[in-house]
């Protein structure tokens, strides 16, 4: 395991962030962390980038363990934050080879690095712009440039979308896509859960400082699957389509919201060819028939309860 937390539990006085939480994060997986506010995702990733302490338990990165081999940990991880500090006088040529510089990256190899991750996050052409007038989606990518210096194992990046237009959304997610293809292991914490069921193959929902699932993608939808519900729309009488269905063997309840009939089929009921034919062979016009799809948003609304610290 490239990242593991073993009970790792953080208390600040009465209230517990994190309780026994058990994290395994494989080399080369783009892991999402996702969770209501206050459920303990920036606390769990302070703690990944040795800028935490945990209460008791453990944190590993590479083998080494958080708080003892910090030293050790630091040139192995890049940690984004979900705001950028400021640098007024800096521009953006001079922030990246200051860091750089901080990882004893020195003379040609240096300027070599630096101009790699411009061209990597798009910023060649603001090398010369003060860093303090970029926009909020080029200070982020100026941020993953940042932590890309030193050639990072694993990305902690901590809610990287916040704030950001829709542009500047996907210029991030299509780089955060480049950078797994390049085997990066990646932890990203975000609300935007579309976004990271395109990118992430494995998720982990927390609420409360409590893990609720940690797994694939595919597995979590299975998870709350409960059955199959079928959207239909037809041309006309949709109060008697309604009726006919309810009628209809292998269907369980039918409801009808703003124009769509929403079938709910019995468990053991998975093909809904039948109802199809129902309704054609009573001269009903089908204008729209289609499975309810069970994303990433439908099994965070099904997995947690809404409730914060």
């Amino acid at each position: 395991m490239i990242v593991q937390t073993i009970n790792l539990t953080k208390r600040y006085g009465k209230l517990t962030a994190l309780n026994n939480l058990h994290l395994n994060i494989e080399e080369g997986e783009c892991f999402g962390y996702i969770g209501p506010n206050g459920a303990g995702k920036t606390t769990t990733i302070k703690i990944l980038a040795t800028l935490l302490q945990p209460t008791w338990g453990e944190a590993r990165i590479c083998g080494h363990v958080v708080g003892y081999e910090s030293r050790k940990i630091r040139p192995l991880i890049g940690y984004v934050p979900d705001f950028f500090g400021a640098y007024e006088d800096m521009v953006v040529q001079e922030y990246l080879e200051f860091f750089a510089s901080a990882y004893n990256i020195v003379g040609k190899q240096r300027a070599r690095v630096v101009g790699d991750v411009l061209e990597l996050t798009d910023l060649v052409f603001k090398r010369d712009a003060l860093v303090d007038s970029l926009s909020r989606g080029m200070q982020q990518r100026l941020s993953v440039a940042r932590v890309l210096l030193h050639d990072p194992k694993v990305l902690l990046l901590d809610e990287p979308a916040s704030g950001l237009d829709p542009r500047a959304r996907i210029e991030i997610r299509e780089l955060l896509k480049e950078l797994h293809r390049m085997g990066k292991t990646i932890i990203i914490s975000s609300h935007i859960l579309h976004e990271l069921a395109e990118l992430c193959n494995t998720v982990g929902i927390i609420e409360q400082g409590e893990l609720l699932f940690h797994g694939p993608l595919d597995e979590i939808i299975r998870k709350v699957k409960t059955g199959t519900k079928v959207h239909i729309r037809v041309s006309q009488q949709q109060d008697l389509a309604a009726l006919l269905l309810q009628k209809a063997n292998g269907v369980a309840d039918v409801e009808e919201s703003n124009g769509t009939l929403i079938v709910e089929l019995e468990k053991q009921t998975h093909d809904f060819s039948d109802v199809a034919n129902l309704l054609l062979s009573n001269n009903f016009k089908i204008r729209e028939i289609k499975e309810e799809e069970i994303n990433l948003e439908t099994a965070f609304m099904r997995l947690t309860k809404g409730m914060v610290q």
